[in-house]
């Protein structure tokens, strides 16, 4: 929250001129902190309220999208395997397929590679979120 972020670092410089009793100024200085801690935390909590009503929910394209997403990215992956035996064939042929690949992967978009990111840790996030709720396994 760069708004809070932007209020608790002058207020603790003016909490330093403000209190001239070291105790006291620390003791305030604590309670900035927690304040900002209450802040972030408060956050964070909407944001994974929001990923796991995404991931409960029962609209299949909704609730299919991220684990879809990262099954083609593990293809993509695993393409490493063949190519390696390609490579050991033909080395010209495994060249011109990277070649291509490299070519095509490097014409997505940004947006795409960030929104793989997001879902990926979105993903990962809301699963270990409903494990220790205990509401998956």
């Amino acid at each position: 929250m760069p708004l809070i972020d932007a209020i608790i670092s002058p207020l603790g410089k003016l909490i330093d001129k403000i209190i001239p009793d070291p105790r006291e100024r620390d003791r305030a200085k604590l309670e900035l902190l927690k304040l900002e801690g209450d802040q972030e935390a408060a956050q964070i909590g909407q944001q994974m309220q929001a990923i796991i009503a995404e991931a409960n929910s029962h609209d299949p394209w909704t609730s299919r999208a991220r684990p879809s997403f990262l099954y083609v990215m593990y293809v993509l992956m695993l393409w490493s395997i063949p190519m390696g035996l390609i490579a050991a064939v033909d080395p010209a042929k495994a060249t011109a397929i990277s070649a291509g690949m490299t070519a095509y992967l490097r014409g997505l978009p940004d947006e795409l590679y960030t929104l793989f990111g997001t879902g990926y840790l979105g993903y990962t996030a809301a699963r270990t979120w409903g494990k220790v709720k205990g509401a998956e396994r």
